[in-house]
């Protein structure tokens, strides 16, 4: 494929991605009001993000070559598990608009529970990498949903950086290119590249902030935010270069597979919802 067809291909993609997220994020608030898009309740949005979470976790035992049977116990434990610890810990009946620090107790407790199933999952299959597979994504996955129940604003914001980051990084790579950023894992990427998403992300994200009437220590976690995402993306690259692959899977065209496509938001998501849990930002 060609630079512009790919480059025609993966727009397409992302556009069908961000009009996606519009469509599941409420963004109004939490106040019962609608959101400037989001027509589908909150349970569309933990469902989706539950299949979306399997898929990756499927993506992720195909690099790993993990026994199919396993890997589909594995998937189901998480399309189940997900929406029903949500609505444990956080009920839908219950959204409001600030967690306070006791609504964080609940939250740990997710994580800890996950953390739980990866583990036994792992001794079970006698596979590390499923454990770790299920940890890696389900942990995020569940930030995910913690944020959507009393933050739809900054879930916005969260992706907007990320995305922001990828096509900042995708273009300054490409019209700068120079030195590799890190050659035997990732031969594309450039420090140009990294330098040109953390830009784009301070950018954005300091201006969807203020748009999305996000204050504080958030105003400037654009470039941070973007770095850690790139980390993510190594991270991927890493595990697919020692299992000898160039992309997860194929269902995004011009991206690979999904997890591919969101490598880069998963530790984004945890680490927004460790600075909330940290008292950084109360809206």
């Amino acid at each position: 494929m060609s630079a512009k067809s790919d480059l025609g291909v993966r727009t397409a993609t992302g556009l069908l991605l961000i009009v996606a997220a519009l469509f599941l994020i409420d963004i109004g608030g939490g106040t019962g009001a609608p959101g400037i898009i989001a027509v589908v309740g909150p349970w569309a949005f933990r469902l989706v993000t539950a299949i979306l979470a399997a898929i990756m976790l499927i993506e992720w035992n195909g690099i790993h070559k993990l026994p199919s049977a396993w890997n589909a116990v594995a998937a189901i434990a998480l399309v189940v598990l997900l929406p029903l610890l949500a609505e444990w810990l956080f009920p839908v009946a219950s959204i409001a608009d600030v967690l306070t620090s006791s609504g964080f107790r609940p939250a740990l407790l997710g994580c800890a529970l996950l953390a739980g199933v990866g583990l036994l999952l792992g001794l079970a299959a006698r596979r590390s990498a499923l454990g770790v597979g299920f940890v890696y994504i389900a942990i995020p996955a569940f930030a995910l949903l913690v944020l959507e129940w009393g933050w739809e604003r900054l879930t916005f914001w969260v992706m907007i950086t990320t995305w922001t980051t990828d096509i900042g990084a995708y273009f300054a790579g490409r019209a700068i290119g120079g030195p590799k950023l890190a050659p035997r894992i990732s031969p594309n990427k450039t420090w140009a590249g990294l330098l040109g998403g953390m830009a784009g992300a301070a950018v954005i994200g300091w201006i969807a902030a203020h748009f999305l009437r996000i204050d504080g220590i958030f105003l400037l976690l654009g470039a941070p935010m973007a770095a850690l995402a790139q980390a993510g993306d190594l991270f991927e690259s890493w595990i697919k270069r020692r299992a000898g692959m160039k992309d997860s899977g194929s269902i995004l065209p011009g991206h690979g597979g999904l997890l591919d496509r969101l490598d880069g938001l998963l530790p984004v998501l945890v680490a927004t919802l460790a600075l909330l849990m940290a008292g950084y930002w109360v809206p």
